[in-house]
């Protein structure tokens, strides 16, 4: 056989510019060898979480814990050694150096020697979380300031009694030199970096909850993670794209909870115009149906003035907001027949003189018929003052330059679903019909079902926001984001309608219901793992060992509902991690872990703040539940990376053949 039968031109060229990296047989067979044992590694560990909606200090407790698998590590080493307490300290130290440290030298009688003891904790709890990963790896984990003497200690083997001398003199010069405090932080950060290989975001990272801008300060700053977007991000997306339709859906929610500081001093947005308006237009209107969450107060029993007049100003920017988005989402429903929504555009279903709504097919009155914005004639034309007011957030969202970051890592580290480890991650739903197929929707002429309506979602919502600007199909794009928001087969949404107005302004509780795609109903049912395994199926992963993770429809544990769902085939990690979902759900959110062994459920109880967690160690208190046990350790070569390094083995080795048969010489 000749060479250009065994070789093409492609893998040729190919090989010429690998020759470049491994410019003999020795580095590439050096590399070959690398390779080979890195796949007999057990997989590093997966944290996975979902529907966050804002609450920072939740989210950062849980992902300085790793959902508590730091502190089973320290149990694990120190359960018989070290008393309760001091192991409670050390996983506060580790969890927040910076913070806890000053306060436990303030508690040391004897500092050098709480030093000592602590930095020799550290290390050989450090050494435990390295032991999955390669030397090489651990090393470019390590700060540059102090890689050398970290990679010392951590390869340290302390039953040499000469060596164990010589590492108890690194310790003591680390503290002679005043370096200690150092060390510390940075083995706290190093245990962190190492317990935990790759994060997964299965949804909804904004709303409802106060700060979701710090949520995304600490994902661009963590080592390895991807985000399955969730409903209310993709609205968020669509608004830092300048939609005006996703910019007044994003400002009801905020406003609806009262979460100003994320936007004002979070984003740097302002609302001044919006608020000078509504106070000019709805001044002396009945505000009351717009109050934010928790500003129901009881008759009679009055806050104080000042914060009273605060609700009633968020109140009226409220109602103003809503009205100019109503408007709107009827201007984008007339331009978008693609979306089936003719009839939710319900400015035009409302009679103005008799005050009744067309809902369904049915004739409601209205809870309220204060409408002075309102041209009975032309419903969905703004006023010449919300176009300004709406010109003005439009500006304001596009030039918010920490939004702009934001989304750009959204979209960055962002899809629709992930196939990830044998395993299928998406926040909502796999749109179904009554029957168990999977449902299709027709866009732009052709129809979509399964996975390729997934991909079609993805490329659409990219779309809206990479589009020319001023472009067709920039605009197309918003809406379709905008759509993903709410749309009955959105595969992010999956429910009949967001029935936004009907819980406004119909007082008939029937016509709020947010009717769940049968998708749900097939995964709770008595074929639910075939269902499960026909989804799996649908977008390659047939492997015994792949399961469906899920966020979006909180898991009402306190009503007996499991999260273990489609036969022990598919998990739903959202358990309420908002505070809003806590009485609902009776918990305060899932959380799982995907080790080398196999997949262990945590079921987290609510979190007090940061500061009592600092001042009394107060860990989230949670459970664990192993779901599934693999039936052997799995090993890097088993996942997706350990398929992509094998690849490389292959063409190493043809590396290696084209210069031992002449092919390509070897440098030098």
């Amino acid at each position: 056989m000749t060479t250009q039968q065994i070789l093409t031109g492609e893998q040729l060229r190919y090989l010429s510019l690998l020759s470049e990296k491994y410019p003999t047989v020795a580095a590439a067979a050096s590399e070959i060898i690398r390779i080979e044992a890195l796949l007999r590694l057990p997989k590093g560990t997966e944290h996975f979480m979902s529907d966050l909606h804002g609450e920072h200090e939740a989210f950062v407790h849980i992902l300085n814990s790793a959902s508590g698998v730091i502190r089973e590590k320290i149990d694990l080493l120190f359960a018989d050694t070290v008393p309760a307490r001091e192991r409670a300290d050390l996983a506060t130290l580790i969890y927040y150096p910076e913070e806890k440290l000053p306060e436990l030298k303030d508690r040391q009688d004897d500092l050098k020697a709480w030093y000592s003891t602590t930095l020799l904790r550290l290390v050989e709890l450090c050494r435990l979380v390295s032991s999955k990963h390669t030397r090489a790896h651990v090393r470019k984990c390590l700060p540059e300031s102090c890689a050398h003497i970290l990679d010392e200690l951590l390869h340290a083997h302390f039953e040499d009694h000469d060596k164990q001398l010589y590492y108890n003199e690194i310790i003591q010069s680390i503290i002679r030199y005043d370096r200690a405090d150092a060390y510390i932080i940075r083995l706290c950060q190093l245990i962190k970096r190492l317990a935990v290989d790759q994060l997964h975001i299965v949804g909804d990272l904004f709303d409802r909850g106060p700060r979701p801008d710090r949520i995304l300060d600490q994902l661009m700053e963590y080592h390895n993670v991807d985000i399955q977007w969730g409903n209310h991000d993709v609205v968020w997306m669509g608004a830092a794209a300048g939609s005006d339709i996703c910019i007044l859906t994003v400002l009801k929610t905020t406003l609806s909870y009262n979460n100003l500081e994320m936007l004002e001093p979070g984003y740097g947005i302002s609302l001044r115009s919006l608020d000078q308006m509504a106070e000019r237009v709805y001044g002396n209107s009945d505000v009351t149906l717009w109050r934010p969450h928790g500003g129901n107060y009881p008759q009679g029993v009055l806050p104080q003035s000042s914060q009273q007049d605060r609700w009633e100003e968020i109140a009226r920017m409220h109602k103003a907001v809503t009205i100019m988005m109503f408007k709107v989402e009827a201007q984008v429903i007339a331009r978008n027949p693609d979306f089936q929504m003719q009839g939710r555009d319900y400015l035009n279903q409302i009679n103005y003189e008799n005050g009744t709504v067309l809902c369904g097919g049915k004739r409601y009155p209205l809870r309220d018929m204060d409408f002075p914005t309102v041209d009975p004639a032309c419903p969905s034309a703004l006023t010449d003052e919300e176009v300004e007011v709406l010109d003005d957030l439009v500006r304001g969202f596009r030039q918010s330059e920490k939004l702009q970051r934001h989304v750009r890592f959204l979209y960055a580290k962002g899809t629709v679903y992930s196939c990830c480890n044998g395993n299928l991650l998406y926040h909502g739903a796999v749109p179904m019909t009554e029957e168990g197929d999977f449902a299709a929707e027709t866009f732009e002429g052709r129809s979509y079902q399964g996975k390729a309506l997934f991909d079609y979602c993805d490329k659409r919502a990219r779309q809206g926001y990479f589009g020319p600007e001023g472009s067709p199909e920039r605009q197309a794009g918003q809406d379709f984001l905008w759509y993903l928001w709410c749309g009955s087969l959105s595969p992010i949404f999956g429910r009949s309608a967001m029935t936004t107005f009907e819980r406004l302004y119909i007082a008939d509780k029937a016509t709020h219901a947010e009717v769940k795609n049968p998708y749900y109903s097939h995964i709770n049912g008595p074929h639910a793992e075939e269902t499960a395994e026909k989804i799996l199926a649908e977008f390659g992963l047939t492997e015994e060992s792949s399961h469906i993770f899920n966020g979006h429809v909180p898991v009402r544990t306190i009503e007996g509902e499991s999260p273990v769902k489609g036969g022990g085939k598919l998990v739903v990690i959202d358990g309420g991690f908002c505070r809003a979902y806590h009485s609902k759900t009776g918990i305060a959110g899932y959380t799982l872990i995907y080790s080398s062994r196999g997949l262990t459920l945590r079921t987290h109880q609510p979190f007090e703040s940061t500061e009592k967690a600092i001042r009394d160690d107060e860990d989230i208190d949670s459970q664990s539940e192993r779901i599934y046990t693999a039936p052997q350790r799995v090993l890097v070569r088993d996942t997706d990376e350990g398929k992509r390094e094998a690849a490389r083995i292959a063409d190493l080795e043809r590396l290696v053949w084209a210069y031992q048969n002449g092919v390509l010489h070897e440098a030098g």
